[in-house]
């Protein structure tokens, strides 16, 4: 009995070992992907960033949209009704503002897209890095179970087998008891 103690002790020291074994190689590999997830570059902006930025922002909202057609608005009736008209039909001076505000304001706002992208493609490579992570996790935790199940397996034949010795002696002591 002892001996079966003794053995057992032995291979739960084992298996602790594996295990320890199996949690140190998991951590050493997710070392990186938490340095990375936790030290992001520090995003610091140019002015014209800013710019592009506050820019982009007011470009596509309805506020310049609802702003920007009650100056074309008062613009086209002013030069309709008024004694003085300083751009008459068919408003060039006009067509050429909306020209140039349309040349500026397009590179601008794509500036501020270029950038967008860029972020939403290092959130992307962070999504990706933590599910890399989660992965990782997933397979010390598979192997984990499948040593405590091998480990278990092998104590109940160990058991088992010890048993069926028990058993056997018995059956003989009670045939010589017989």
């Amino acid at each position: 009995m002892q001996t079966a103690r003794k053995e057992l002790s032995k291979s739960g020291l084992e298996q602790l070992a594996r295990l320890q074994e199996i949690v140190q190689k998991s951590i050493d590999e997710e070392k990186l992907v938490v340095e990375n997830l936790l030290h992001e570059p520090k995003e610091i902006l140019t002015l014209g960033q800013r710019v592009s930025d506050r820019v982009a922002k007011f470009g596509g909202s309805w506020s310049f949209i609802i702003s920007f057609s009650a100056i074309l608005f008062a613009w086209i009736m002013f030069n309709i009704y008024a004694v003085n008209k300083f751009d008459p039909f068919p408003f060039i001076l006009m067509n050429l503002i909306l020209s140039t505000i349309a040349a500026l304001q397009a590179p601008v706002i794509m500036m501020s897209q270029n950038r967008t992208e860029e972020k939403d493609r290092k959130r992307n490579e962070n999504d990706y890095m933590i599910n890399l992570k989660a992965e990782l996790q997933v397979r010390s935790l598979h192997q984990k179970i499948d040593l405590m199940q091998k480990e278990q397996m092998k104590v109940l034949y160990e058991t088992q087998a010890k048993q069926l010795e028990l058993l056997e002696k018995i059956e003989r002591l009670l045939h010589k008891a017989h």
